[in-house]
């Protein structure tokens, strides 16, 4: 269906009742121009399809995510310290202690789950190092993270009181966080808190809200491409062995590798702007204040800028997959979500000798995450 609308109405109007629809823009190119003028397209009327309205309203120009200048740049420098390539190679050493006993646990077992087993835990752990969050907690919140992102409701492995969970944990999460804000108020140290409560907006300083907005934000973001993209990556490698081969031989770039598991999987299936201004765009009259979806899933299959798009390929160069977006709100985490991919890739690679699916694969009941609710694989040991 998307290479259909990519060949025929790379911008297309979309009903969506009860909604008065929106513009799906399933090609590059028009991708491109909408990720990258902040003036004619907003973010701060949320940014995906079937956003709660009031929530919205409440985090916008206060959360990074919904956020348009000359908020948005100033909210990104101060939580920039966080991500920057120095801080995320010390952290690729962390990610590597996470993910060899996971790996080696993983190897003695008939059968996991990757999703929760593995996919989960490294995100997890690795959010609660750049928080900073004392060594004798972490335990307990790479727990209740593993609950607020586990399996969705509608799948076979989530049920009513499976919302239940997630939304206690959610908000366990989130009053943890209220704690943590206020001790680092007291006890500021070089984490990414303290750096949102240090940090100066055009001569005043954030909230308390301010800070927990943008900390869930960094939550959110920091678990879901890491844990949908791994675990839609392994399944990848999995049906095509011959990339598997290509990954443990070391014919193809480990970097190469990670940037064609993001095109490849592409875990946020879509981004929403509003338009604040009347623009032409793919051939088609968008109005002030009509909804524009980007369908990075598809922009990412799209034939003019990667051949044989279908194809997985590791080795795949150039690869300017928008999975990140691109422009002003090209992801901040993205250097960590290479990193936790890269590492991963590499101990799976290192370790493992064959993988394969042992039971039914669940997906993700989502119109915005491409992601694995559960993943049964055996892993077996490589031998040399």
């Amino acid at each position: 269906m998307w290479a259909q609308l990519r060949a025929t109405t790379p911008v297309v109007w979309t009903e969506h009742p009860p909604g008065p629809g929106f513009w799906s823009v399933m090609s590059y190119e028009p991708a491109l121009q909408v990720y990258r003028n902040t003036t004619a397209f907003t973010s701060e009327q949320g940014m995906r399809v079937d956003s709660d309205s009031a929530a919205v309203k409440a985090a916008a120009g206060k959360m990074l995510i919904v956020s348009d200048p000359p908020v948005h740049p100033r909210l990104r420098k101060l939580m920039n310290s966080a991500f920057v390539p120095r801080v995320v190679a010390t952290l690729e050493e962390s990610m590597r202690r996470v993910i060899e006993p996971l790996v080696e646990q993983a190897l003695e077992k008939d059968s996991v789950d990757f999703v929760e087993e593995i996919a989960a835990v490294l995100p997890a752990a690795i959010i609660c190092d750049i928080m900073n969050v004392p060594q004798a907690e972490r335990s307990r919140m790479i727990e209740l993270t593993s609950q607020a992102f586990g399996a969705s409701v509608g799948t076979s492995s989530g049920c009513p009181m499976d919302q239940l969970r997630k939304t206690e944990a959610h908000a366990e999460i989130f009053l943890y966080y209220m704690d943590l804000v206020e001790e680092r108020r007291r006890n500021p140290g070089e984490d990414v808190v303290s750096a949102l409560i240090r940090g100066d907006m055009g001569g005043r300083k954030l909230t308390n809200e301010e800070v927990l907005l943008n900390c869930d934000g960094l939550v959110t973001g920091a678990n879901e491409t890491t844990r949908h993209g791994s675990s839609a990556g392994l399944i990848a490698l999995i049906e095509n062995p011959q990339e598997w081969q290509r990954l443990k031989a070391g014919e193809v770039d480990i970097e190469s590798a990670v940037d064609e598991v993001l095109r490849y999987t592409s875990p946020a299936l879509h981004v929403m702007r509003v338009a604040t201004q009347d623009v032409e765009l793919g051939g088609q009259h968008v109005r002030a204040g009509e909804a524009v979806v980007l369908w990075n899933a598809s922009a990412n299959r799209d034939e003019s800028v990667f051949p044989d798009p279908d194809r997985f390929d590791l080795g795949r160069t150039p690869n300017r997959h928008l999975t990140f977006g691109i422009g002003p709100h090209f992801c901040l985490g993205a250097p960590l979500a290479r990193a936790e991919l890269k590492v991963l890739l590499q101990v799976l690679a290192e370790r493992v000798g064959h993988m394969e699916i042992t039971g039914p694969v669940e997906r993700m009941r989502s119109n915005f995450m491409w992601g694995i609710d559960r993943l049964p694989v055996a892993l077996s040991r490589e031998t040399r």
